[in-house]
């Protein structure tokens, strides 16, 4: 299927259907238009016990500034047309860290990430272009300088009550950097080729208070040379209360099918938490098949293993067992601290530990739109690893 097509299909059947206006004009809908943007200042601090610094690993730090500025106009005849533009810069950066940040964090430029025209008719919005995309398979991320995207089609319903259905066609992705997505070169992300395209299809119910369940399928055409990807993955998580105390419970189920040699992967996890008063905790584990490796999805907001940590872990390889716990205290709506702990048994990587310590600020008064997050994390057992986070951002 090719993104023009959808594209007129999507526009014909909104056309079709409108029967809500706002603007009066397109004089009035780009002059009734809303500017948001955000500022950032990111420092990495990485030690990976290498010697040599070569793409992703070495030891090295860099502070990134950047700027994300977003753009969308009032509603003429259901019609909304966005843009969002990207810029990061690295101007102290190392020769070192530009190798060991050449995959998240080092490529100065800017990039145009979002230019989409959106139409929405009854319980119905389908959005066309580049844009930043949040369902379970296919999701941006934005805990990098640069938020990646993607290029395509889609399509969400609210019709049913309680549900949201969705449809995407994906084209091409922006990853944080070029080292992100093939083919790679050292320098700012760029919307490269997703094989011969990728399709998700998904579905949210909320019908029962509490009570979240979602199952979600995508495929990538030719992935890798003479093979199609499809994964699938689904979830139910239930929010409590009682009396003076919250509690969740959780479970996922994620499964990747190869069409070519690789061996079929597919894993599972759970996750039970408490909340009693200005504390939060939860414990999770979770279990990967010892045939391949599952692939959580595109694009990095994918990536919500229950037992990930904070930085370093990756909890996806064949045959990989992890335990977490995390603990947090809230002093208040803005203010909180917290530690994690996971451990992991790997086949191949062997036994590792990840002890994480993180806290963050949301500002009020005069500085109001100002956070600052900051995470530490070490790995243990038989590896070596360590990094050091500070994200300071002001949206406006």
């Amino acid at each position: 299927m090719k993104l023009t097509r959808l594209s007129l299909a999507a526009i014909v059947v909104a056309g079709l259907t409108s029967s809500s206006f706002a603007a009066d004009t397109l004089v009035d809908a780009f002059k009734n238009g809303k500017v948001t943007g955000e500022l950032k200042a990111f420092y990495f601090d990485r030690d990976t016990g290498v010697d040599t610094a070569s793409i992703g690993a070495g030891d090295a730090s860099i502070f990134v500034t950047g700027v994300m500025l977003n753009y969308v106009t009032d509603s003429l005849m259901g019609f909304k047309f966005g843009a969002t533009a990207q810029s990061s810069s690295a101007p102290f950066a190392s020769e070192e860290a530009k190798q060991v940040f050449a995959k998240d964090m080092y490529g100065s430029g800017a990039v145009l990430s979002e230019a989409y025209v959106e139409y929405s008719f009854a319980k119905t919005t389908a959005k066309v272009g580049r844009q930043f995309i949040s369902s379970p398979l296919v999701a941006s991320s934005g805990s990098r300088v640069i938020k990646d995207s993607f290029e395509g089609a889609t399509l969400i319903n609210t019709d049913l009550p309680n549900t949201t259905i969705g449809f995407g066609y994906v084209d091409k992705w922006q990853a944080r950097t070029n080292q992100g997505w093939a083919p790679k070169s050292t320098g700012m992300a760029d919307f490269k080729q997703v094989g011969d395209g990728a399709y998700t299809l998904f579905a949210i119910n909320k019908s029962v208070p509490g009570l979240m369940l979602s199952g979600a399928w995508a495929t990538i055409q030719e992935f890798s040379v003479g093979e199609d990807l499809d994964l699938y993955r689904f979830e139910a998580k239930y929010d409590g209360k009682a009396s003076n105390f919250t509690y969740n419970l959780g479970g996922q189920y994620f499964m990747t099918e190869y069409s070519g040699a690789t061996k079929d992967a597919d894993g599972y996890a759970f996750k039970a938490g408490v909340g009693v008063a200005s504390i939060d905790a939860y414990v999770a584990y979770s279990k990967i098949s010892n045939d391949g490796k599952v692939k959580y999805g595109l694009g990095y907001g994918a990536d919500t293993l229950y037992t990930q940590s904070p930085i370093i872990s990756d909890n996806y390889e064949p045959g990989t067992e992890a335990y977490a716990i995390d603990v947090a205290y809230k002093f208040n709506a803005d203010a909180k601290i917290g530690v994690d702990y996971t451990q992991t048994e790997d086949p191949v990587r062997g036994d590792l530990s990840y002890s994480a310590v993180y806290g963050s600020y949301a500002f009020g008064g005069a500085l109001k739109g100002l956070s600052v997050l900051v995470q530490y994390e070490k790995e243990g057992k038989d590896g070596n690893d360590e990094e050091l986070r500070i994200k300071t951002s002001y949206k406006f």
